[in-house]
């Protein structure tokens, strides 16, 4: 069950509730019984390492080339600018229009 964050304005309180999302919001402050305001939080849940994406799903049907790659070219990142003049005078900018 997804663990939703609430404020009272009230008595400037914070706290958790456990709830299905098909629940109600809570609407009253359970320490001074005043409105309170849902807060959009962090979530605790994050994506790390490689993943199925990474580890071949993301292939063609083909499969990988002749050469072992999959066969999309990388375009080459220009470098970040180290003038710090604006775009239009970086050369990075002007050589890939």
């Amino acid at each position: 069950m997804p663990v939703y964050e609430y404020e009272c304005p009230a008595c400037e309180k914070v706290f958790e509730m456990q709830q299905r999302i098909a629940d109600a919001p809570v609407e009253i402050c359970p320490e001074c019984g005043g409105p309170v305001k849902k807060l959009i939080s962090m979530s605790s849940f994050q994506l790390k390492g490689g993943g199925w994406y990474a580890d071949g799903y993301s292939q063609t049907s083909g499969g990988a080339g002749k050469n072992g790659s999959s066969g999309t070219a990388k375009t080459p990142t220009p470098a970040p600018c180290q003038t710090g003049e604006s775009c239009k005078s970086c050369p990075a900018a002007t050589s890939s229009s």
